[in-house]
């Protein structure tokens, strides 16, 4: 009887903690961001929201925001309506943990043009999400679903030059889906530094 009751715990452990699905509703979360204001992905709804994990001192999150090529992205859509939202799930004592305010003074420093920082500090939305580099991209659609996960872009190195030949997932399953269209990569690999958890 205790290793069933065992084995059907493992299992419901293990569905809680299950990898987020394309398709089916994104995995909602309430966090606050660098101002302490809350964001509850469920009150986006008619919204495209895009999630964006982030650490600071990551070359690969370097090569996205030293180029300005993520923020020039946020404000691009920004303009379409779309949520952006950059996630910090860094543990605190471990590499690119942020207080509210370190985020707010980066979100100016860096120029961001995201909807603000959400700060994960127990790590828990960041493993919902199975949220694995920096930066590890989400998309979600206007009625709450996966429709995006993965890397940004098709070329996984730290190299800013290497930009400019890539092929964007995310812009390209935003403009997709700003279009009415089915996304036509709706995942790919991410990659980046490991997320601090």
């Amino acid at each position: 009887m205790k290793t069933i009751l065992a084995a059907v715990l493992l299992s419901l452990a293990a569905a809680a903690h299950a990898a987020p699905r394309l398709g089916e509703p994104a995995p909602d979360f309430t966090l606050a961001d660098q101002s302490g204001k809350p964001f509850t992905l469920s009150a986006a709804a008619g919204k495209l929201v895009v999630l964006e994990w982030f650490n600071k001192r990551c070359p690969f999150v370097r090569k996205h925001y030293g180029s300005k090529n993520m923020q020039g992205l946020q404000k691009k859509y920004a303009k379409k309506g779309v949520l952006w939202f950059t996630v910090i799930s860094s543990k605190e004592g471990k590499e690119g943990h942020m207080t509210p305010a370190e985020a707010a003074s980066e979100l100016k420093s860096a120029g961001m043009s995201s909807s603000g920082i959400l700060l994960d500090t127990t790590g828990d939305v960041g493993r919902l999400y199975s949220a694995k580099t920096t930066p590890h991209m989400f998309v979600v659609d206007k009625k709450g679903a996966l429709i995006y996960m993965g890397g940004i872009d098709d070329n996984p190195s730290a190299d800013p030059a290497d930009i400019k030949g890539a092929r964007n997932h995310v812009a390209a399953a935003l403009d997709e889906a700003l279009a009415g269209k089915p996304v036509s990569t709706p995942s790919a690999p991410p990659y980046g530094c490991s997320v601090k958890y």
